[in-house]
């Protein structure tokens, strides 16, 4: 009865009409953006942060908008995939497998329904898991401790490492490029000025929006600038829109058993739609076998990847609410985002504010209704969007960021730093390191180190502290883990041939 009436409290939050138009807003948004290829939801919401703050909307109204952009950007990422053979972002990358040969054999129509019919399951069940799953371990997490915080941190970074990309490794490196730059500014306990080269800038250390606009709008548009044809053609004929009964009920356990996957792979902090997506791809083509026809076009091979990466969307947000951990990329923003406005996110904001926490899980419910409703018949607009010249996009993405920056603190020292940053990710991401892990590694950093001191404090600098109890030790033991069976397993594959 308390997570219920805690939900129609949320409700109360989300249906006001200025969240709601805030939500339609965000859902149009996010489609838009998932949908242009290589944007995708880190940079929908990264760019949206800066004006979200700076335009003043309430700290409920700012994630109502930053998480109905995320869910729509997940839906988005489905429409340049099955139409144009690109994925709207790495989520998408296994919808394109079957959705582009759909596309090209005249049934984009159906690619459409049933990506969309498939993502709005997956995120529903997602939904119902954060309601009945995220108060029960906000319950269990306040139970944590400095050690405890430490050895869950310590348990996200091996996951980033072990899972993120098909590049550990790289993966790995970027996160410790993320905890490098925490350590820049004043050390709270010292008052000893760390990194900052004199400069009074950086005395407070980067801002997080900075580093966020820097590494993906700036150097997106270097991106875009640099594959200005992409040599694509965008299929405009979608033929039928709706799929038939039988043809659900072809996809229906498919998308049921995907988006229970895609759930739990979100919980996981650090894993992602990526690795959601993928797991449920190829789990379903191994149970289809030879009578699939994954990779040519097979219903099954969309509705399986579009139910697991929404519900690991929302999915995400638990360990962003329950513990103040980023389920994804995208959720370390918007951690980023609840910092502007002074909200420590973690298990007592169910109790601080109940507002905030049921009204951005009732606007998630809210946005996949609104989404599926918009999404099918809109899909003529949605084309023509596709065909937007990059000459076009690039300068308005700039123009939006610098904007966005420029009204947080009216300093030029900002733009100089996003600038900066920007080049420096171009040079990171042409030498294929992934974003994420480094934006994970930056809001990891800090909690890292404030827990790691307040535990070695608790202790009087017994390094034991930190592997004492049973909740330390698991997660130390799953994070090891998590890093040597992935290896182990690679070196028994081949030792088989």
């Amino acid at each position: 009865m308390d997570i219920w009436n805690y939900l129609m409290q949320g409700f109360s939050v989300a249906l006001s009409l200025e969240n709601l138009i805030i939500a339609v807003i965000g859902c149009l948004i996010g489609t838009i953006v998932g949908m242009l290829p290589g944007l995708g939801p880190i940079n929908g919401v990264a760019i949206l942060l800066p004006l979200a703050y700076s335009i003043g909307l309430e700290p409920a109204s700012a994630l109502i908008l930053l998480a109905t952009v995320y869910l729509g950007c997940e839906y988005g990422g489905r429409i340049s995939s099955i139409l144009l053979g690109i994925p709207g972002d790495a989520a998408a990358i296994m919808t394109t497998l079957d959705g582009y040969p759909l596309a090209k054999s005249g049934e984009a129509g159906k690619a459409l329904c049933i990506s969309a019919i498939s993502s709005f399951i997956g995120s529903f069940i997602a939904i119902v898991g954060i309601i009945l799953f995220a108060p029960l371990l906000a319950k269990w997490s306040l139970s944590f401790g400095p050690a405890e915080y430490f050895a869950l941190i310590v348990f996200a970074l091996a996951t980033l490492g072990s899972m993120m990309a098909e590049k550990p490794i790289r993966s790995f490196m970027a996160a410790l490029i993320g905890l490098f730059l925490t350590t820049i500014g004043i050390d709270g306990n010292s008052g000893v000025y760390r990194f900052t080269f004199e400069n009074p800038h950086l005395f407070d250390g980067i801002p997080f929006v900075i580093l966020v606009i820097g590494l993906f709008s700036i150097s997106e548009i270097l991106l875009i600038l640099e594959n200005t044809h992409s040599g694509s053609v965008v299929i405009k004929k979608t033929g039928k829109l709706l799929i038939s009964l039988k043809e659900f009920f072809y996809c229906f356990w498919v998308i049921i058993r995907s988006g229970i996957t895609g759930f739990f792979v979100g919980v996981l902090p650090g894993a992602g739609a990526t690795i959601a997506s993928a797991i449920s791809y190829m789990n379903e083509k191994k149970l289809a076998g030879k009578r699939g026809r994954f990779g040519q076009g097979d219903l099954k091979g969309i509705a399986a990847p579009e139910a697991a990466n929404n519900a690991s969307a929302c999915g995400s947000f638990i360990p962003m609410l329950t513990l103040g951990l980023p389920g994804s990329g995208t959720t370390a923003v918007m951690i980023g985002a609840l910092s502007l406005y002074n909200i420590n996110p973690g298990p007592t904001m169910f109790n601080e504010q109940p507002d905030i926490v049921w009204g951005i899980i009732a606007s998630l419910l809210i946005a996949n209704i609104l989404l599926l409703i918009l999404n099918i018949p809109l899909i003529g607009f949605f084309v023509r969007i596709l065909s937007i010249p990059t000459w076009i996009l690039a300068p308005t993405i700039a123009v939006i960021s610098v904007i966005g920056i420029y009204s947080i603190n009216s300093t030029s020292f900002d733009i100089f730093l996003i600038l900066i940053i920007g080049i420096v990710g171009y040079v990171l991401r042409k030498l294929a390191f992934p974003m994420a892990p480094l934006i994970l590694g930056f809001v990891l950093g800090e909690l890292l180190e404030v827990n790691l001191r307040r535990a070695l404090s608790i202790s009087g600098g017994d390094f034991s502290i930190l592997w004492q109890g049973y909740i330390t030790q698991a997660l130390l033991v799953m994070a090891v883990l998590i890093i040597i069976v992935p290896l182990v397993y690679k070196y028994y594959k081949k030792s088989q041939g």
